[in-house]
């Protein structure tokens, strides 16, 4: 339960050119009452402690005629029977080289030989070398027999909305039983790249390569590239069926070798329906690359001849997964990052060298999840990855497509899921690189005329209606999960595709016809829940996470109730209310406000909490420690240097992002090098350009890559106080490990005292205690417990490892009973010492060790006994 009052965020304003994105959620919860503070008896001795463990739907859209699509089903079932032996094909391979399939009933973990915290505390697994892991199989289930209302028994209130449910739901099975007699399910329907791209076959017995491309408004087709001299041979045209899909048959060589050498270079060659020749790169392409010397990419034939043993990186074979997908965690704990700027060094970072180099620090900060930006290709690298280009393709600014898998594989050795940034919000207009006017058309993938433009981004918008588009996009979804073993997405931009205002110049207000009325796309949202239930379904452990920012309702219930199906929405109200009270005096921050935005989210529907992402370290914006300290961070960052505005800047750090932990949802998230305080903005090498939606000026960086990487020099460094901020937010992290706080069900604010600068906050078994006043320091402050007996402190953000003073610290070793009699409306109640800026974190006595950290497996600053009572990586 929480104790918070009810209402609406604030709107707030996402920094990363999307334009006015206000967030405001409905909530349901109980308000907590607040008292004044009163002195209190000395600390008792030690005890034995208690511990608990409606408008009107719109009209459909045309839909396609269900006696087309049969027909274009018949022409397509053939191949894809024949796709579905490739995973026996492989396996077989797999076995006949001496390879087995891993049961993973043999994996175990390194926790009974650790010899480091890191394994201690995020066990590895061990597996037999000539094991192959494969991911089960599994189906998806049929819609249940319900009219879309079962996710309205979250929220009494939206019934007055049932019918725009129930449309919905209509519409999603509709599209559903299309896809089941006409395609054979939406597993098949889902793996598109299995017939379209490139793939091995036949052809009246012999074997070759196939090309198929959807380019419906083409007049001719070739495809050219290295293997032909850039120019088409008469057998290297291709033949339009009634559906306007494009198919060739490469046969191989006479000596067996394929027609397309591996990493060879191709591109489609078309006239479009108006006598213009262009060239494109395949949609379907599963890698594209840039030379140093060329403008433009191209497409790359990546078919690598050989099959490597488990684990084992050869440029010239398959990359074999070895070690399963880790259980989905209790509470993730995201690092989010971009493989491209994780060097210390300026340079385009890779993924090899972000397996061996940043995987390692990410598991010893005690994080269960990567997030990668940056995944998919973008010809513009300043566009943080989300003008995709080729949606197949890994992006390889960074390396190959199998060291993106070797990198993905070692994460889940070091039990760490691995989730992508995905984008199907839109698409780069770029014609010569991505799939915009693919065939000369317009509306091809997308909307045409000006609902296929999205002005504030300047880019393409999908029509989620279209039968092809669909297929693209939820295979999309599949095959990185499939090929690369993600762990699941999070999905950007999702607001923009579930309205047709995009959520710009919108102001949500809470008002339920906000979401469900006309300016809803409902297309959008159906495309997103045929997304969730596939991928769940599919994937069992899948994580899906949805940048949301209006509050669409049951937006995070599972689709089998009528929900949108994500399992988390991420919080992003909270970093604007962050900046927003950054630029006021201490003196003057609103403890209710703070607390409001941090827990005012929908009852039931999981949220990923955030004090700041990628988009406050981007250039023109400023991350929180830049905000406490500015210039102080160039000048005296030194420990033994003058402390300038470092002392209240990291104190404040510390401070800012526990509470957020511990009340902004159901997840954490941090971007790379935010734990510690980065000291430089993120800017991409960019030359002169302008603002697509302004028309302004903005001037580039001369292509400098200065700005374009992480500072890993400055957290290691001893003598430099960024090392404090790390260590903390590297016991913040254990202490969910040991706790399970971020997601435990339990939260209550029991006090939020706007004179006393102070925030009371139970969230599971733990009392956290927040005194944000810039000076008053409180000796004997009464705080309210929910249950009996004896606590200790086991987190301090005042102990020297945390650049503290040890006013208030664990090493004391202080037992706090907590007495009978209702105090702040919690039952119990004990005293404590509340220093200025900072908090304390109190545990049941019985599971504390306050020199746990002196022992060699112990976490610097964390006071828990073993690996505590809720543990768990």
């Amino acid at each position: 339960m929480v104790g918070e009052a009810s209402g609406f965020a604030s709107k707030g304003q996402s920094t990363h050119q999307r334009g006015n994105r206000p967030a405001a959620s409905h909530v349901l919860r109980g308000k907590g009452l607040r008292q004044g503070r009163r002195g209190c008896a000395a600390p008792a001795s030690k005890a034995p402690a208690s511990k608990t463990s409606a408008p009107k739907p719109p009209k459909p859209g045309n839909s396609v005629p269900l006696e087309v699509l049969r027909k274009e089903n018949e022409l397509l079932r053939e191949t894809l029977n024949a796709a579905d032996a490739s995973v026996g094909d492989l396996e077989a391979q797999l076995q006949k080289g001496g390879v087995g399939l891993l049961d993973t009933n043999s994996v175990r973990d390194s926790t009974e030989q650790a010899s480091s915290p890191e394994d201690y505390w995020s066990p590895f697994q061990i597996t037999p070398n000539d094991k192959v892991y494969m991911d089960p199989p599994v189906k998806v289930a049929p819609p249940p027999e319900h009219d879309g209302t079962e996710c309205l028994k979250w929220d009494d209130s939206l019934w007055t909305h049932a019918e725009h449910f129930k449309y919905r739901w209509n519409t999603y099975k509709n599209i559903r039983n299309a896809i089941d007699q006409n395609e054979g399910g939406i597993e098949k329907f889902s793996q598109g790249w299995k017939y379209y791209g490139f793939n091995r076959g036949e052809l009246e017995g012999q074997k070759g390569i196939w090309y198929r491309e959807w380019a419906p408004g083409a007049r001719a087709v070739a495809l050219i590239g290295e293997y032909n001299d850039w120019t088409p041979e008469d057998g290297h045209w291709a033949q339009r069926n009634e559906f306007g899909v494009w198919q060739l048959f490469l046969p191989d060589k006479a000596d067996g070798t394929p027609a397309l050498k591996h990493k060879s270079k191709v591109k489609t060659r078309l006239e479009t329906a108006y006598g213009e020749w262009v060239e494109r790169i395949p949609a379907w392409i599963n890698w594209a690359t840039q030379e140093w010397n060329e403008i433009q990419y191209n497409g790359v034939y990546y078919h690598p001849p050989g099959v490597g043993k488990p684990g084992e990186i050869d440029p010239e074979k398959a990359y074999t997964f070895k070690y399963p997908r880790p259980p989905k965690p209790r509470a993730l704990r995201i690092y989010e990052s971009h493989v491209g700027m994780s060097s210390e060094e300026p340079k385009v970072n890779s993924y090899l060298e972000f397996r061996k180099d940043l995987l390692p620090r990410v598991r010893s900060l005690g994080y269960n999840a990567i997030q990668i930006m940056a995944v998919q290709e973008h010809a513009y690298y300043g566009s943080f990855g989300y003008h995709v280009t080729n949606f197949f393709a890994a992006s390889s600014r960074f390396g190959t497509p199998d060291e993106l898998k070797a990198l993905v594989d070692e994460a889940h050795r070091l039990g760490m899921v691995v989730i992508m940034d995905i984008v199907h919000s839109h698409a780069s207009k770029n014609t010569n690189d991505g799939i915009n006017m693919f065939d000369g058309t317009d509306a091809m993938y997308f909307h045409g005329g000006g609902r296929g433009y999205h002005w504030m981004w300047d880019s393409r918008c999908f029509n989620y209606g279209n039968w092809e588009t669909l297929r693209f996009l939820l295979s999309n979804s599949r095959w990185w999960l499939e090929e690369y073993k993600f762990d699941g997405y999070r999905f950007d931009g999702v607001t923009s595709m579930m309205y047709h205002h995009h959520g710009l110049q919108m102001a949500f207000t809470g008002n339920y016809d906000e979401y469900f009325g006309m300016a809803t796309d409902i297309e959008a949202v159906v495309y997103l829940m045929l997304m969730n239930q596939m991928l769940h379904d599919l994937f069992p452990t899948c994580i899906t996470i949805g940048e949301d920012v209006s509050g669409m309702p049951t937006f995070a219930r599972p689709v089998a109730e009528g929900g949108v199906g994500f399992d988390y929405r991420l919080q992003m109200a909270i970093a604007d209310k962050w900046i927003e009270v950054l630029k006021t005096p201490d003196e003057s921050w609103e403890m209710g406000n703070i607390t409001h935005t941090l827990t005012n989210r929908r009852y039931a529907e999981p949220c990923v909490a955030y004090a700041e992402s990628h988009d406050q370290a981007l250039v023109g914006d400023k991350t929180i420690a830049f905000w406490l300290m500015d210039k102080d961070m160039y000048e005296c960052m030194s420990i033994d240097g003058p402390a300038g505005n470092t002392g209240r800047g990291v104190a404040l750090h510390k401070m800012i992002r526990l509470v957020t932990a511990v009340l902004g949802g159901e997840g954490y998230l941090n971007f790379m090098g935010n734990e510690f305080g980065h000291p430089e903005w993120i800017d991409f090498p960019r030359t002169d350009s302008y603002d697509t939606s302004t028309g302004q000026f903005v001037p580039g960086n001369g292509g400098s890559y200065d700005k374009c990487r992480r500072r890993w020099d400055l957290a290691d460094a001893e003598f430099l106080k960024y090392k404090f901020m790390q260590a903390f937010d590297r016991a913040m992290q254990h202490l969910d490990k040991a706790y399970g706080f971020i997601c435990a069900p339990h939260q209550w604010v029991s006090r939020k005292d706007e004179g006393d600068k102070l925030i009371v906050v139970e969230r599971g078994d733990l009392i956290f205690v927040f005194n944000f006043h810039p000076s008053n320091s409180y000796n004997d402050y009464r705080v309210g417990a929910y249950l009996p007996g004896q606590y200790k402190i086991v987190l301090s953000s005042d102990e020297p490892v945390f650049g503290g003073f040890s006013n208030i610290s664990k090493i004391n070793n202080v037992a706090y009973t907590a007495e009978e009699g209702n105090h702040d409306n919690r039952p119990y109640s004990f005293c404590c010492y509340a220093p200025s800026r900072t908090v304390a974190v109190y545990a049941p006595a019985d599971t504390v060790d306050a020199k746990a950290d002196s022992n060699e497996l112990g976490v610097p600053g964390l006071g828990v006994k073993g690996r505590g009572p809720y543990w768990q990586y």
